[in-house]
């Protein structure tokens, strides 16, 4: 299980990073944009707000991603459940996200696994 759960945090970061850099493609694109001549005087303001907006969102929904990761590779109990959050969020996300979602519900919902999180002393 020990090497299911290292594999899952590192799946996790490397999601999360993909979510990083999709949020800054996302910002240079609908900003570069609002810098084409003859788009008016409203368009390219709207542009600006629209690329700081979607980038600072996908940021948010990278990020959890990211510290669950890391919590489930220094195997800490929060970054368990952490990770058990994120991964029912982004069931829907087909098909990366659902894949990634279902091989971390199956195994850190398993006892071993969980033993492995709450050691016995």
């Amino acid at each position: 299980m020990d090497k299911h759960v290292q594999l899952i945090g590192i799946l996790w970061i490397v999601y999360g990073i993909m979510g990083l850099l999709f949020a800054f493609f996302i910002f240079l694109v609908l900003f570069g944009v609002s810098f084409i001549p003859d788009l008016g005087n409203i368009a390219p303001g709207i542009l600006r707000l629209i690329a700081w907006i979607s980038s600072l969102f996908f940021l948010a929904l990278a990020l959890p991603q990211i510290i669950a990761g890391m919590g489930l590779m220094k195997r800490k109990e929060w970054g368990r459940i952490l990770t058990l959050i994120v991964s029912f969020f982004h069931l829907i996300s087909f098909p990366l996200g659902t894949a990634l979602g279902i091989y971390s519900f199956v195994i850190l919902l398993k006892p071993e696994t969980i033993k492995l999180f709450n050691p016995i002393p």
